[in-house]
């Protein structure tokens, strides 16, 4: 994992090297050290890698940790809660919408005061989406209760890691602890970074555990009560303790900090001072910027203006005397903020570095706040210029003009507004006539007439060419083809993944229909608000002025693993039984955020979070049958497809459409090729899915009214092929037909046979 440079020992009294890593591996490198007993995840970009990184470890046998893979990052967070009450040491990652989506139970671990490690690897929290690195994930994590540790470079994610675990655990502490880094900033650059050579100097550094003293739920002998119901006044008395734990949090870092310098030789005071003992002038950045800042310093000074710079090594506590103190010579001092606190006159730096001056009696520092880098916008040596302009001129002028703005910024220009590219649809182009629907009376099963595929070719596609796909990508083959059984308009909602980043670059879109973005966890439920929307403005006549000629067919597209954290929010719009349509499209794994495993991952196939080594063949549980399990909610209509059956997807779509205007909620799933993840071949897609199918791994099928009907059976046929002839055609899952996976392969291959069965024991009795 570290790739060792020399074995060259730096000051300090431990053994150490030198290593040329990313925050990320640093972070990964820090935990496989210290070999934490679990860690719940769930994949975000840009923290993913260190989930990556540790499994690439574990499956050959450098750590003992137990990796979970969650459902979602509010299932992650409840993971690592359950573990931290058992006694043991517990690490997450997390980024973003996701440390969002985990944050009601942040002030659960620690309101009841379990420790643990989070690395939150800072990036904009949208929408819009945005994958890049600003500080609006870490301004939510404020008042959760936990302390937060700042790291300026993968030197610093490597050395708070180890701090913050015996942070953490400090009996005058007791609380979990965040370390933060910047998203791709430090999270991606690799960087010269010392190490401990052993990992019992790691562990001997931070102590033995479990500590004892500390009642855990796992103590047959004292059997505790977490997370009681507390009325007054034994709540706020609680929450008076978790205060002061929280303020001596600051001392105590003080001391570890100390503590590793002498053994490091590297330390990390409360504040990070550039050139403060005589400054005039400063600027408050945190993390990465705060390193190119001390350059303009430099430049300044040697200009004879008295510049210095400050940067937090910890934000909560927050260091408020420290930071008076800093400031107390100080005449004008920019707080850069990387994230705004809407409609607060600044970010939240800015307004506890305004508090901390007036609690302590400063009135006469100058303090000019600046939103800047949002979204990834890098910061340059000229930015920081600029920043320290504002102070000098403040100085200059004895007032601060504009004491609250963003940097970096266009206000716009109305003359630039987007001009429409395409002109919408017609709707005589896009109902043809050539497929119909026709629902049985007394049978009640519908009759669908589909033309040659060739007859369906002058219908407009809902795509527009021009994405920015992966060559050989099969989602908008497979789409598209499912389209060509729509007749007339869609509404289309995309949950986040590879379908919606590549057709969505703004100011461009594919989208030649009505498209809505919203994320993993609540498309379902987002598309219910709009297909019941349409409902209600239909009943009133406010949709008359439009004249539609009829219906709207709404689909919701997921994929990329979004049945996995969007499952419940699709489960209780099947359930309420919304007119509408949720396809998914099935790459078997994360593959937008780099190929993670996904529930929909197959046993023993390859990911980036189920990798193969000597100890580790792939993904060690069976993927999950979402077909089925939408079909237990009795929908009318749940189906699967593959583009290798075009005429068979087609039909589906079709009967999907009547379904989802007449009668309520449509699951269909289709298999899609993902050729730079499955390691494959750009040009086999189609025949790769196809084998999935003839195998039977990957069954063609339909359920009306809960009654199966397999739609394409490969034995019928003489067509069924054996599972390692379909696993063959992939890099990913090669290596199942090796003897020393052999078990692996005979558990995958029970597994499709069990289910396959079930499927035709279904298609043979209506009651199954």
């Amino acid at each position: 994992m570290a790739i060792e440079i020399n074995k060259e020992i730096p000051q300090g009294t431990v053994e150490q090297r030198i290593v040329y890593e990313s925050g990320n591996e640093m972070a990964a490198y820090a935990a496989h050290q210290i070999n934490y007993h679990i860690m719940g995840y769930f994949p975000i970009s840009p923290s993913t890698e260190v989930a990556q990184f540790l499994d690439m470890m574990k499956a050959n046998g450098q750590h003992d940790i137990k990796l979970i893979p969650a459902d979602g990052e509010h299932g992650s967070a409840g993971i690592c809660y359950g573990a931290s009450t058992a006694g043991g040491r517990v690490f997450n990652a997390t980024s973003a919408n996701g440390y969002l989506y985990m944050l009601e139970q942040m002030p659960v671990q620690s309101g009841t005061r379990f420790p643990m490690v989070m690395n939150l690897v800072c990036r904009s929290v949208s929408g819009p989406l945005n994958i890049h690195g600003d500080h609006s994930d870490l301004y939510y994590a404020l008042n959760t209760g936990w302390p937060i540790l700042m790291c300026r470079d993968p030197q610093a994610v490597y050395d708070m890691n180890i701090m913050a675990l015996k942070l953490a655990e400090d009996a005058e502490v007791r609380l979990p602890v965040i370390v933060a880094s910047d998203g791709y900033f430090t999270s991606h650059q690799k960087r010269r970074v010392q190490t401990f050579t052993k990992r019992e100097d790691v562990q001997a550094f931070i102590g033995a555990q479990p500590p004892v003293g500390f009642a855990d739920t796992l103590d047959r002998n004292n059997p505790i009560t977490v997370g009681p119901y507390m009325n007054e006044p034994d709540y706020i008395n609680n929450c008076y303790q978790q205060s002061m734990a929280m303020y001596r949090a600051e001392h105590v870092f003080d001391r570890i900090r100390t503590e590793y310098a002498e053994l490091t030789g590297r330390d990390y005071p409360i504040l990070d001072l550039y050139c403060m003992e005589d400054a005039e002038v400063a600027v408050f950045l945190m993390n990465s910027a705060s390193e190119i800042i001390k350059d303009v310093v430099d430049q300044l000074r040697a200009q004879g203006i008295k510049a210095g710079s400050i940067a937090p090594n910890l934000i909560r506590p927050f260091p408020q005397k420290a930071i008076a103190e800093a400031l107390k010579n100080v005449k004008a001092v920019t707080v850069g903020d990387r994230a705004d606190s809407y409609g607060g006159h600044g970010g939240n730096m800015v307004n506890e570095i305004k508090a901390a001056l007036f609690t302590l009696g400063n009135h006469d520092t100058m303090v000019i706040s600046r939103i800047y880098g949002l979204g990834g916008k890098d910061f340059y040596n000229e930015d920081g210029h600029a920043l320290f302009q504002f102070a000098i001129e403040a100085v200059e002028k004895g007032k601060v003009e504009v004491p609250f703005d963003y940097y970096g910024h266009s206000v716009g220009d109305p003359n630039r507004t987007m001009k429409r590219v395409l002109n919408p649809m017609k709707y005589e182009e896009l109902n043809t006539g050539l497929i119909t629907v026709k629902q049985d009376e007394e049978t009640k099963k519908l009759n669908v007439r589909i033309p040659p595929l060739r007859a369906l070719t002058k219908k407009p596609k809902r795509i527009a060419p021009g994405h920015g796909a992966c060559p050989g990508c099969g989602i908008f083959s497979g789409l598209e083809l499912f389209f060509k059984g729509i007749e007339g308009d869609i509404v289309a909602l995309f949950h986040t993944g590879c379908a919606m980043v590549v057709t969505t670059g703004y100011p461009y879109s594919s989208h030649k229909a009505t498209y809505i973005h919203n994320l993993f966890q609540n498309g379902a439920a987002t598309m219910s608000g709009v297909v019941e929307m349409f409902w209600e403005r239909k009943r009133r006549g406010e949709l008359d002025a439009y004249n539609l000629p009829a219906d709207f067919t709404f689909v919701m597209i997921t994929g990329d693993g979004g049945m996995d954290i969007g499952m419940g929010p699709a489960i209780g719009a099947a359930l309420r039984n919304h007119k509408m349509i949720i396809l998914e499209y099935d790459n078997e794994g994360y593959m937008n955020t780099g190929a993670q495993l996904s529930y929909s991952t197959p046993m023993g196939h390859r990911t980036s979070t189920s990798n193969v080594g000597s100890k580790q063949g792939g993904k060690v549980f069976h993927h999950k049958d979402t077909a089925q399990i939408m079909a237990a909610t009795h929908i009318p209509y749940v189906f699967t497809g593959s583009e290798a059956f075009p005429q068979d997807l087609v039909r589906k779509g079709a009967k999907a459409q009547w379904y989802a205007q007449n009668e309520g909620l449509v699951y269909g799933k289709i298999l899609i090729a993902c050729p730079l993840n499955w390691l494959s071949e750009d040009e086999n897609g189609s025949n790769i899915v196809g084998a999935a199918v003839d195998s039977c791994f990957f069954p063609l099928y339909e359920v009306e009214h809960g009654v199966t009907t397999i739609t394409y059976n490969p034995e019928d046929k003489s067509k069924k092929v054996p599972l390692s002839e379909w696993l063959t055609t992939m890099g990913k899952t090669k290596h199942m037909t090796k003897p020393e996976y052999e078990d692996s392969y005979k558990e995958f291959e029970r597994e499709v046979e069990r289910r396959w069965s079930m499927l035709k024991a279904k298609h043979e009795s209506p009651y199954l």
